[in-house]
C-alpha cells in the first residue's frame, strides 16, 4: 500500500510517499481501516520534525518505525474511514462502518491507504459530516473535552467563566463550543488578533474575544463582567509561558489552569500561590501511552459517540476551513500552513479532493 512519512525527521521536503506492507491482520480490539481521509494537526509537524517533546521517551518509543524495515514512520493522528476487518475482540463496529479516529501516538500514524485502529478510540462517523470533515474532529475534540471535563473538572451549568487562549485554533475553537454549548458556561472569553480570527471564535462559542497581542488583563477587566460570575477557569492552547501569569491575575481564588502546550516556565512572582489555583496538564493519549493504568479505556468511544450526536444535532460545529488532496504534496502543503501559524480552525486532506495525483503519492 502507498503511505506518507519519513525515513528520517526533519525538514517538509523530508515526507514522500513510500509503498509499505499493509497492516497485520488486527488482533484483540484492533481494526483494519481503509482511509478515506485524515486531518493534520501541531504534533504531526513537531514528529516529523523530530522535536516532539510531551512525552520525554517518544523517539525511544518509536525508534523501530525507522530503525527497522520499512525503515518509515508514517505520520498522521487524525482519520476517516471504512472498517474492513476486526479482531476477535471488537463490540463497537463491524466490517463495512464508516468511523473517525485516532490513531495510536507511538504506532504507524494515518496517513496510508490502510491503517490499523484501536476502537476504544474510534467512532461511527457523523451522518451529517463527510469524511474530510469527520478526520478533521478526534484530536481536537478529544483534547479539548478531556482538558475541560476531566482535568479542569468543570460542571455543565456551572456559574462561572472560563479564559482560552487561542479561540481560533484547531483546539480552542472546538474548546469554546464545548464550554458554551456543552458546560452551557455563561461566559466564555478566547482570544484573537484578526478580524477573520476574532470573526470565526465568535462563531465558535466565544461570548467576548480579547486581543492577545495586547495587555489581556486589562482587557477582560474593561469589559465588567457580573461580579457574580467568577473567572474560575483558564486554558491554555498555545505558550504556556507567556499566558500562565496574566492567566493566574485573571482568574478567581481557587480557580484552575490547563495547558496542552509543553514550556519551560516558572510559577514564582505569579498570583498561582497567593490565589490557591491549580495547574494541570492534558495529553490526549496519556491512556494508550500508559497502558490506561488509572484511567477510563473507553472514555474516549464514549466521547466520540456522543459527538457525532450532537455533530447531527447541530450542538457542534465542524471546525473545517480548508480542504486539500490526500497525496503528499497536499500533506506539505498542509505542514507548511501550520508551520506559518496563521491556520484558522483545522484542515482536511481526502482521496476524493479535486487536485492532481493519485492518493498518497
Amino acid at each position: 500500500m502507498r503511505a506518507v512519512g519519513v525515513a528520517e525527521y526533519g525538514p517538509i521536503d523530508n515526507l514522500h510517499s513510500k509503498e509499505v506492507p499493509k497492516p497485520a491482520k488486527p488482533t484483540g480490539r484492533q481494526m483494519l481501516v481503509q482511509v478515506k481521509a485524515v486531518s493534520v494537526n501541531p504534533i504531526d509537524i513537531k514528529v516529523r520534525g523530530g522535536v516532539y517533546d510531551d512525552p520525554t521517551d517518544y523517539y525511544e518509543r518509536v525508534k523501530s518505525l525507522t530503525k527497522e524495515p520499512p525503515s518509515f514512520h508514517i505520520i498522521g493522528y487524525d482519520g476517516a474511514g471504512v472498517v474492513l476487518e476486526t479482531g476477535p475482540d471488537v463490540k463497537y463496529f463491524k466490517a463495512g462502518d464508516e468511523i473517525f479516529y485516532l490513531a495510536s501516538p507511538s504506532e504507524q500514524g494515518t496517513d496510508a491507504e490502510r491503517v490499523i485502529v484501536d476502537e476504544r478510540h474510534a467512532g461511527h462517523k457523523p451522518k451529517t459530516l463527510d469524511f474530510v470533515q469527520a478526520a478533521a474532529m478526534p484530536l481536537t475534540y478529544g483534547t479539548a473535552y478531556e482538558s475541560l471535563v476531566d482535568r479542569l473538572e468543570i460542571k455543565e451549568g456551572e456559574q462561572a467563566g472560563i479564559l482560552i487562549i487561542n479561540g481560533a485554533g484547531g483546539v480552542g475553537s472546538i474548546a469554546s463550543q464545548i464550554a458554551r454549548h456543552v458546560l452551557k458556561l455563561p461566559i466564555v472569553i478566547t482570544t484573537a488578533s484578526r478580524p477573520e480570527t476574532i470573526e470565526f471564535s465568535k462563531k465558535m462559542g466565544a461570548t467576548h474575544v480579547v486581543n492577545h497581542r495586547q495587555d489581556i488583563v486589562q482587557q477582560i477587566r474593561d469589559l465588567n463582567l457580573p461580579e457574580d460570575i467568577p473567572i474560575r477557569y483558564a486554558y491554555l492552547t498555545s505558550r504556556t509561558e507567556q499566558y500562565l501569569k496574566p492567566a493566574a491575575e485573571i482568574l478567581a481564588p481557587f480557580g484552575k489552569i490547563c495547558s496542552i502546550v509543553q514550556a519551560h516556565f516558572d510559577m514564582y512572582g505569579s498570583e498561582m500561590m497567593s490565589k490557591s489555583i491549580g495547574f494541570v496538564w492534558c495529553w490526549v493519549a496519556t491512556g494508550p501511552y500508559h497502558s490506561y493504568y488509572n484511567d477510563h479505556p473507553e472514555k474516549h468511544h464514549q466521547w466520540y459517540e456522543d459527538l457525532a450526536k450532537r455533530i447531527d444535532a447541530d450542538e457542534i460545529k465542524c471546525h473545517l476551513t480548508k480542504r486539500l488532496r490526500l497525496t503528499v504534496e497536499g500533506i506539505r502543503e498542509a505542514h507548511r500552513k501550520i508551520e506559518e501559524g496563521k491556520m484558522i480552525g483545522k484542515m482536511g486532506l481526502g482521496i476524493d479532493e479535486p487536485g492532481e495525483g493519485d492518493a498518497f503519492t
